[in-house]
């Protein structure tokens, strides 16, 4: 049973869906430990930054060794784009490092020692069911949803849960990435993107007492997009 004011590690925490969730966390009375490569811009005394390239997957485990969270949230990311016949292996290889090598590693560190009705939050996508241009991105994303499931299955009886929050397109630094050129986000119906802040609000009640009763999910935030 979680006691005290509760603690979340959050990957990404520099900009983007990250920081917004950081941001979320502190407001709602958190202590967050942020990872980024880059320092996070949060001034605050409930406010941890950790260095750490995600990249150097053999360094995590030692890096969080002291670290004993309440809820792990995973929100750093990469999109790179390619059509099948001119797909970049490399660009492959390091979107999976970095979404599902390092979700595992930072899981099978950490789930030991989260506390009675912790949690585990990924930021997943809504291309996870497929999209031209971004099937290697596509795959990664979904391969989360994969691990959620199994591991919300397992992490169940000490009441912890797993879950997936998965945007459409969001306005963060990604979303103008020049590298994605060839495969323009889609405006969804609602006429605008997602904002980071929605894609941190609906983290935040996942990683909430009133949410102890959902595990295993994936949910998809995509302004009508999935209609």
């Amino acid at each position: 049973m979680m006691r005290g004011r509760p603690h979340a590690l959050v990957t990404g925490a520099s900009s983007g869906i990250g920081a917004a969730i950081v941001e979320r966390l502190l407001r709602d009375g958190w202590r967050v430990t942020g990872i980024s490569r880059r320092p996070a811009p949060f001034d605050h005394p409930a406010f941890d930054y950790l260095s750490l390239d995600l990249g150097d997957v053999d360094a995590i485990a030692p890096a969080v060794a002291g670290i004993a969270p309440t809820a792990l949230v995973h929100a750093a990311g990469v999109l790179r784009v390619g059509q099948l016949g001119a797909l970049n292996h490399d660009d492959g290889a390091a979107m999976w490092r970095l979404h599902v090598d390092v979700a595992e590693r930072l899981a099978n560190a950490l789930a030991p020692r989260l506390p009675e009705g912790g949690r585990i939050v990924f930021i997943g996508s809504r291309t996870a069911s497929g999209a031209s241009g971004r099937g290697q991105y596509a795959a990664t994303k979904a391969a989360l949803v994969a691990l959620a499931r199994s591991w919300a299955a397992e992490l169940a009886p000490r009441g912890i849960t797993v879950n997936v929050v998965a945007p459409a397109a969001t306005e963060t630094p990604m979303l103008n990435d020049p590298t994605r050129a060839n495969v323009t986000p889609k405006l969804p119906p609602i006429g605008r993107f997602i904002r980071p802040e929605e894609v941190a609000a609906s983290v935040a009640f996942l990683l909430s007492a009133e949410a102890s009763a959902i595990t295993g999910q994936q949910l998809v935030i995509c302004g009508g997009s999935s209609l």
